[in-house]
């Protein structure tokens, strides 16, 4: 016979199932339209590369619509990941704004990727369920994980490692395992549905992977290189793009001039790179330069391109996201910096791959999951050295700003409490004080 707290248990299970199913399909065709729209501006942008002289009128008007919603302050990302902490509520008009803000941003040839749109539409279109079901802090905080799982993984095709990012990005060094359940179901029904709409999963195809055994010593040190090399890497990107939203903010105060000015900027530094390269790869999210990559093509100076151009789209207030922009500059940085060290390019776009995205993100255990549905099984433990150096060595430097620190990464001695960035950085200092006293 089972004893209440049993029916409790059972209880709690069914209504998470409930709720995962659900909000699996519904955030996965959502996901799998945006997908389509998506797909169909970018068309339009590649056949009239006219659109992204645009650009300075474009980002005013995403601007624009965030001010008439009431939404000008609206954090992005970082402002879900607060949410799934169970800080702030988490606002159901995110989930249009974002899909219309995004669509603009890759019609008119802004550097951006979809992830960061992924995240706030999941977050946003499951929050409503918090008062119809009455959920305390600490199931809210489920309930977005299993949002933002669900959009990831609807728009990328990779469900395991989209839960697990879901709860590893929100505290790093710790676990939630209570959202593990929720969000592998949300995620894994959201890919379904999403497939079963048209939208093909995220894989590439890894050519040359050397066999891992008793000879692999040499291998294995030119991936430790590439592990530090990546670390490096991600510690560019995110600092470009720190550094661009707070020089933009300081030069430009006025929100629709900043985007109108940095909407010029990447405009005129689109058709520069056009007139010397016959090409517009570095706009949009490219998507096509990333498989280049994986069969061994990638230009040397793509990587910092794609940097710089990001960091100038989103400084500026565009939207879209930063993970796919990353996955290309990994890749392509891999495929170069490998062949450089004796790596055959397409493992070395892998590698790069998996060791700059864990870099930027501060989330290893998803980024050895991502690389398992992005590549396969085969050439695993060399991802994992990449994965495991360029995750210590970035430092807490990352894409999040409400990222919070748990553990310490360069010593076993935790925080014991929860830290963003600005809060390690305040506390260090403050420790060379107390030292110089």
């Amino acid at each position: 016979m089972n004893t209440p707290k049993e029916l409790r248990l059972y209880g709690n299970f069914v209504k998470w199932l409930i709720i995962a199913v659900v909000s699996g399909i519904v955030i996965g065709a959502v996901g799998a339209v945006f997908h389509e729209l998506l797909g169909k501006v970018t068309e339009i942008r590649q056949e009239n590369s006219f659109l992204i002289l645009l650009l300075p009128l474009g980002g005013p008007l995403i601007v624009l619509l965030y001010r008439m919603c009431g939404m000008e302050k609206d954090g992005g990302t970082n402002s879900i990941i607060k949410g799934a902490r169970g800080e702030e509520n988490v606002s159901p008009v995110t989930a249009p704004l974002i899909i219309a803000a995004t669509l603009i941003t890759h019609l008119l040839g802004g550097s951006a990727g979809r992830e960061g749109a992924a995240l706030q539409l999941g977050g946003s279109l499951i929050s409503p369920l918090k008062k119809p079901l009455k959920l305390n802090n600490d199931d809210y905080s489920v309930l977005i994980m299993c949002g933002m799982a669900a959009g990831f993984s609807s728009l990328f095709g990779t469900p395991v490692a989209a839960a697990i990012f879901a709860i590893e990005v929100t505290v790093v060094g710790i676990v939630h395992y209570s959202a593990i359940v929720p969000c592998i179901i949300s995620s894994v029904t959201a890919a379904i549905t999403a497939a079963a709409i048209g939208v093909h999963p995220t894989a590439f195809t890894v050519s040359d992977i050397p066999i891992f055994g008793a000879d692999s010593a040499l291998t294995a040190a030119k991936v430790l290189v590439m592990g530090i090399a990546c670390a490096a890497v991600s510690v560019i990107f995110c600092t470009a793009i720190s550094l661009c939203s707070r020089f933009y903010k300081r030069i430009i105060p006025n929100a629709y001039l900043r985007a109108a000015a940095g909407g010029a900027i990447v405009a005129g530094l689109s058709m520069l790179i056009f007139f010397l390269t016959d090409s517009f790869d570095y706009n949009g999210a490219g998507t096509h330069i990333i498989e280049n990559a994986f069969s061994g093509n990638a230009r040397p100076e793509a990587f910092l391109l794609k940097i710089i151009l990001t960091a100038l789209t989103l400084g500026a207030g565009f939207k879209g996201g930063e993970i796919v922009p990353t996955l290309f500059t990994g890749a392509v940085f891999g495929c170069y910096f490998g062949e450089l060290i004796g790596l055959s390019p397409s493992f070395g776009a892998a590698v790069g791959l998996a060791g700059v995205f864990c870099g930027v993100t501060n989330c290893p255990l998803s980024t050895v999951i991502l690389s398992i549905e992005l590549f396969g099984t085969g050439g695993l433990p060399y991802y994992a050295i990449a994965i495991a150096l360029s995750y210590m060595l970035s430092g807490y430097r990352g894409l999040y700003s409400a990222q919070k620190f748990y553990d310490g990464k360069l010593s076993q001695t935790g925080f014991k409490e929860f830290r963003t960035r600005s809060e390690i950085k305040k506390a260090k200092k403050e420790d060379v004080s107390d030292g110089n006293n």
